[in-house]
């Protein structure tokens, strides 16, 4: 590919593929991969599923966009669905996770200004996040190495040590709007907050009149095993933050929230151009028909869990590879002993595809639909590439 013309943000992986089916993606020379990584954790239904693309075909052939100016009736019904298999009352659509988490923060900030308290405006988030590359959500993150040569962060976001509830409750203060943070964090390493932290930032919301808002753009809709990860907590959110599965692959993000907290998000106070139009509201309601069907998630914890104890069988195995197998569902993480992005290059060298992440661990992301043959396939070329990477260590294979 010649990129002469791009810019030059990406250092992308040497191969380039013309179609996909199911898990699997094919080269243009006709070379198969096993796709772990799903576009990121988007391609929840796997490449080219049937239903999802005569959705999106039957809608290509009436009408793309009109914009927001007027009614859209299939927009009120993802949005109708969404509330009935979730916490939220409304729900504002927008074009990808960074969106909808600017529409989050900004619902959070208005929900105090319209009740009198315009001070309140800060977000108090975690170290190890990832939260979108706007400058909001880079400033919400506060990963240095995202925010370097961009100026001035945004004010309005103060970052403490995940799990630490005692820094969370010196953080509050009277300008303090909102929690924000993953269930579990993807970006940052497949990692959890200890058990009952989520019940604790629940009771603190409501004992200091703030919001408590997830970022669920990387584990909703489906991929920790429920159609939210919140739901394994026991408590629910104000707000929430949704993208990549919600559209199968199609570029769509939502903004969920109780009637109360979006109560301050009136008629011109946001907006978009893109968001919500017919295509992408096709395919989002494409994606509910076949995740919302009767087992299908209860299925995805069947077979992940087979998955991620084939996972823990490689780990034993292999302890100068690998040292530790982290998440839930089909969000999971392989926490290397050896460098990451090596093993991810051994691992597509094996025709599997992955993702890194934070912490020194690899993702593994496959569609919702995988089948227990692939993987066991993937579980055979993770040995195969760990085997390799073993056998050139220092000390290993001496008689």
């Amino acid at each position: 590919m010649d990129s002469s013309a791009l810019f030059q943000t990406y250092s992308r992986a040497p191969v380039e593929f013309e179609r996909g089916d199911g898990c699997w993606l094919q080269t243009n020379e006709g070379e198969r991969f096993l796709d772990f990584g799903s576009g990121i954790a988007v391609s929840c239904l796997g490449h080219a599923h049937p239903h999802l693309v005569k959705a999106i075909q039957d809608q290509a052939e009436k009408l793309w966009h009109v914009s927001n100016l007027y009614e859209i009736s299939s927009q009120g019904r993802l949005a109708q669905r969404l509330v009935a298999n979730s916490f939220a009352d409304r729900v504002f659509f927008g074009n990808s996770g960074a969106e909808a988490l600017e529409c989050a923060i900004k619902t959070a900030r208005r929900y105090h200004y319209v009740n009198g308290a315009p001070e309140r405006y800060r977000i108090i988030t975690f170290a190890g996040a990832f939260h979108g590359r706007t400058l909001a959500t880079l400033a919400a993150a506060g990963q240095e190495k995202y925010l370097e040569g961009y100026g001035p962060r945004v004010d309005g976001f103060d970052q403490v040590e995940l799990g630490d509830l005692e820094a969370v409750k010196a953080a509050i203060t009277d300008e303090t709007a909102g929690i924000l943070l993953e269930p579990i964090q993807g970006e940052g390493g497949i990692v959890e907050p200890p058990s009952g932290f989520l019940r604790e930032l629940r009771k603190l919301c409501d004992e200091h009149g703030i919001l408590l808002v997830f970022d669920e753009v990387q584990t909703g809709f489906g991929r920790t095993g429920d159609m939210f990860a919140y739901k394994w907590s026991g408590i629910e959110p104000d707000i929430l933050a949704a993208a990549k599965g919600i559209g199968g692959g199609f570029p769509l993000g939502a903004c969920l929230a109780t009637n109360e907290a979006s109560a301050g998000m009136t008629p011109s106070t946001h907006a978009t151009t893109y968001g919500g139009n017919l295509l992408a509201m096709a395919a989002g309601n494409a994606v509910l028909d076949i995740i919302l069907q009767d087992g299908f998630f209860e299925d995805v914890q069947r077979r992940s869990l087979i998955f991620k104890q084939g996972l823990a069988s490689v780990v034993d195995r292999f302890p100068d590879v690998f040292s530790e197998v982290r998440g839930k569902g089909f969000l999971l993480g392989l926490k290397c002993v050896l460098p990451n992005m090596d093993v991810n290059s051994a691992l597509r060298d094996a025709n599997l595809l992955t993702v890194p992440a934070g912490d020194n661990v690899i993702r593994l992301l496959p569609p919702l639909v995988v089948s227990e043959e692939e993987m066991s396939q993937a579980i055979e070329r993770i040995e195969n590439a760990a085997a390799a990477l073993s056998a050139t260590q220092p000390g290993d294979g001496a008689a």
